[in-house]
């Protein structure tokens, strides 16, 4: 008989109590999914590293029994990226994305996400309080993810409506998540029509460029990747600046510590996304045989979640794993991955933390929050860990 979570509502508000629960019980469990369909939940640190690279666990849905965890469809334009595929195809498409996310490309965005950090602050600096998702960790990433891309502005407000329709869905709006499938999919494909009629010096028109010198970019993968990178591109970023920032109000020792050595920080973003990073379970699996865990068999086909948040608080690879600490060196976190699904984007993520964190922290010595603690609200979200807001005052 398959466990059941907590609540929605106790989940979102301390995923790590619950999973620390589980991961104490055991390595895996089969539980019942938000949709009242079983998935499996693997918890601890070395059970989770090794699964994420393991070949016998498929991302694509063809590997995936009838009556198991479905999450939200997506029609094929959409579904046909690099979170829903094996090698080869995973192969060959990554390979073209991850040019564009090299570190040494990255660092050389490193002024332009500067001067927009500073933009941002500024704009809200003579108010004396804001709320940092909203007009800061948000408005940043998808930016940068935008400009890369090709993006207008004028679509921008729109794109970041659709995809926290898809992320987390507002239950007094439940036709949201419907209605943003299709108005993304009109998006991406106009989108793509244009870049070929006027092309840029952007990455968009680069892929165009590839797949119609006769590589093997379908259209439909084309699409999907476009979506796909800016929907990932700038999601879990905003989620991280959010946690980290939070996870440092919490923690003042930590942020004055970081504050007087300015010089942690990059060390200091490994141990955010350790401790509260933006995404509690890695993208569904389906073995494509049985897999045997702990003497636990899970039964091919079935759905396969990897808890990243609970192995990123197992004991036995972190020590005292529930304690921020910037200066933290043991490194080897996966909030971004591992194997060859791990995160493509992952070194911008990094740069642009660094400077929001940074940025924050030098222009505004006295930042603090501006409501109760317990006032916070979470996104409602299984998969997705983030604040709907965090209002500060400065």
């Amino acid at each position: 008989m398959a466990t059941t979570l907590p609540d929605p509502p106790a989940l979102v508000a301390d995923p790590h109590a619950a999973y620390a629960r589980l991961r104490e019980a055991g390595p895996v469990h089969r539980v019942t999914g938000p949709d009242g369909l079983p998935v499996w939940i693997v918890t601890r640190y070395a059970d989770v590293r090794q699964l994420l690279a393991d070949p016998r666990l498929s991302l694509d849905k063809v590997h995936r029994l009838p009556g198991n965890y479905r999450g939200f469809s997506l029609p094929p334009a959409l579904d046909r990226n690099l979170l829903n595929m094996d090698p080869p195809d995973h192969t060959r498409i990554r390979r073209l994305v991850s040019k564009a996310f090299t570190p040494g490309r990255v660092e050389r965005m490193r002024p332009g996400v500067q001067t927009l950090a500073d933009q941002l602050v500024e704009g809200v600096a003579g108010r004396g309080r804001a709320d940092l998702v909203a007009e800061f960790a948000a408005p940043l990433p998808i930016a940068v993810i935008c400009d890369l891309l090709g993006v207008p502005h004028d679509s921008r407000r729109d794109f970041r409506a659709w995809t926290d329709a898809l992320v987390a869905p507002d239950p007094e709006n439940p036709g949201a998540a419907k209605e943003a499938v299709p108005a993304m999919l009109a998006y991406f494909t106009q989108l793509v029509a244009e870049k070929r009629r006027t092309p840029g010096n952007d990455l968009l028109t680069d892929l165009i460029d590839v797949r119609d010198e006769g590589d093997k970019l379908s259209e439909d993968e084309l699409t999907s990747l476009a979506f796909l990178m800016l929907f990932a591109g700038y999601e879990n970023t905003v989620q991280l600046i959010g946690t980290a920032v939070l996870a440092l109000l919490d923690h003042p020792e930590q942020l004055a510590a970081l504050r007087d050595d300015p010089a942690k920080v990059e060390g200091a973003v490994e141990e955010f996304a350790r401790y509260d990073g933006p995404a509690l379970l890695a993208i569904r699996r389906f073995p494509v045989e049985d897999v045997e865990i702990d003497g636990v068999t899970i039964p091919a086909g079935e759905t396969v979640m990897l808890s990243l948040a609970s192995a990123n608080r197992d004991a036995d690879r972190f020590p005292d794993p529930d304690r921020l600490d910037v200066d933290r060196r043991d490194g080897g976190h996966l909030a971004l991955g591992h194997g060859i699904h791990y995160c493509v984007g992952a070194p911008l993520a990094r740069l642009e933390t660094q400077i929001a964190v940074s940025t924050l922290l030098q222009r505004f010595p006295a930042l603090a929050l501006d409501v109760p603690r317990d006032e916070l609200r979470w996104r409602p979200s299984m998969r997705a860990r983030g604040l709907v807001a965090l209002p500060v005052r400065f």
